[in-house]
């Protein structure tokens, strides 16, 4: 019987788990929250649970070894170790996180083993990838262009959810949704490549209504430009992917970026109170702090990020309990106490790309493909679904023996995204396309 090891028993894990169970493939969840990955399983003879960490190495070698397939589901910063723990052991990885040079670098290898390390099979990355693909390679099977690409991805609560000045929750790896909004990034519009710092990501947006859920705001998701080599459209003079959110996010967290607030400087915090440490950051006196810092930003009194300074109790004389640590670490700890989603609550994931396709016969044509998916912390949140099953059903199909590629991928190739899609479909996750819209629809 085929084993599968899953490293990590975090927010997206769930859903792989059941999936994989209900498949009836053997599981070994590998994780220091052992009563987590326990709770998961659910009581399931197929499964099993170990207490581990990547402090044990040599636990490690052995699991890897002692399965068919290991999936990690870890902090991406692990994701090469485990590779090379794999390549030893001539095992195949799965991964939903992005390629790492590294990771690129055993390609060969992997390849001379017989071995696949597929990358990215999640939800953004994952699902954007195999659905955009799709779309890309049927328009290039017609002799077609790709002349426009957008794509715009977002895990939010949904809008009925929405009750805090940033319009978000945490439904996902909070410290690395906080990490993300200190990245660069780049784009190709008509022509023109446009570098934004990272002081400026979440200047850079713009409005973008989604139907059913309203107006969301837009801002600019990494290096874009890498993808026209990644999906294969050179041709492409626009190449944008985005993060979609709701407004109050992007307003609150540009204010908190500019004010050092998710900086690594480690400092000695012990005894500051949380308004020490925002007057600190704003080099400004404690004393009558939030009328001082509307007038240092030259913003009202009711804008979301001043809000979000409330809500936070950033004007507030508790004391931080801190010692040595650095901003970062302060302001995430607080944002994640106070915004992760509960039970009762309902997230969503907003993905949609939008495409300006041209062919010799000149006629041009705006392609749209869309999923709106509601998911609930009580049962799987959208994120822990979109996320993990894509990665759930290509380990399966590794097993089986229908993905057969070998060396390091994401899912762009028509061997990986076309079974993974079509069993999303019977799930209940799925993007609608239309073809044949007029170029007034396009961004």
């Amino acid at each position: 019987m085929k084993k599968v090891l899953i490293l990590g028993a975090g927010l997206v894990a769930k859903p792989m788990i059941e999936y994989l169970l209900g498949n009836n493939i053997q599981i070994m969840v590998a994780s220091p929250m052992k009563d987590r990955a326990d709770e998961m399983i659910n009581g399931n003879p197929m499964g099993s649970s170990l207490d581990w960490s990547m402090d044990d190495p040599a636990a490690l070698e052995k699991l890897v070894g002692d399965n068919d397939i290991t999936v990690s589901l870890l902090p991406y910063k692990y994701h090469l170790d485990v590779a090379k723990v794999c390549l030893r052991h001539k095992k195949s990885l799965v991964t939903t996180s992005y390629i790492q040079p590294g990771m690129n670098e055993l390609d060969e290898s992997a390849k001379e083993a017989g071995i696949i390390f597929l990358n990215e099979a999640g939800l953004d990355p994952g699902i954007d990838h195999m659905t955009a693909m799709r779309i890309i390679d049927h328009v290039h099977s017609q002799n077609g262009k790709v002349e426009e690409f957008y794509s715009l991805c977002g895990a939010l609560p949904a809008p009925e959810c929405a009750d805090n000045p940033f319009r978000y929750k945490f439904t996902w790896s909070p410290k690395g949704v906080i990490l993300a909004s200190r990245n660069s990034a780049l784009y190709l519009k008509k022509g023109r490549q446009i570098y934004i710092e990272p002081s400026d990501l979440f200047k850079d947006r713009f409005d973008y209504f989604f139907p059913g859920v309203g107006n969301l705001e837009v801002y600019p998701n990494r290096d874009s430009i890498s993808y026209k080599e990644i999906y294969n459209i050179p041709e492409a003079e626009t190449m944008y992917r985005g993060t979609f959110r709701l407004k109050g996010w992007c307003e609150a967290l540009d204010v908190m970026k500019n004010l050092n607030m998710l900086d690594d400087t480690v400092k000695d915090y012990e005894g500051m109170t949380y308004a020490g440490f925002l007057a600190e950051r704003a080099k400004l006196d404690a004393g009558d702090l939030k009328n001082k810092l509307i007038a240092k930003l030259g913003i009202a009194a009711d804008s979301p990020a001043i809000k979000a300074f409330e809500f936070l109790g950033f004007f507030r004389y508790d004391k931080l309990h801190y010692q040595e640590t650095t901003p970062f670490e302060i302001t995430s700890d607080i944002m994640i106490k106070k915004m992760l989603m509960s039970n009762d609550e309902h997230d969503m994931v907003v993905l949609q790309h939008v495409i300006l396709a041209s062919y010799p016969d000149g006629k041009k044509e705006v392609i749209k493909s869309s999923m709106l998916d509601f998911g609930s912390p009580s049962t799987n949140t959208s994120i822990a679904r979109t996320v993990a099953l894509p990665a759930a059903i290509a380990v399966r199909l590794i097993l089986d023996g229908e993905i057969t590629s070998s060396g390091v991928h994401r899912p762009v190739i028509p061997e990986i995204y076309n079974p993974v899609l079509n069993e999303l479909k019977t799930l209940g996750v799925e993007m609608k396309e239309e073809f044949g819209l007029p170029e007034r629809e396009m961004i």
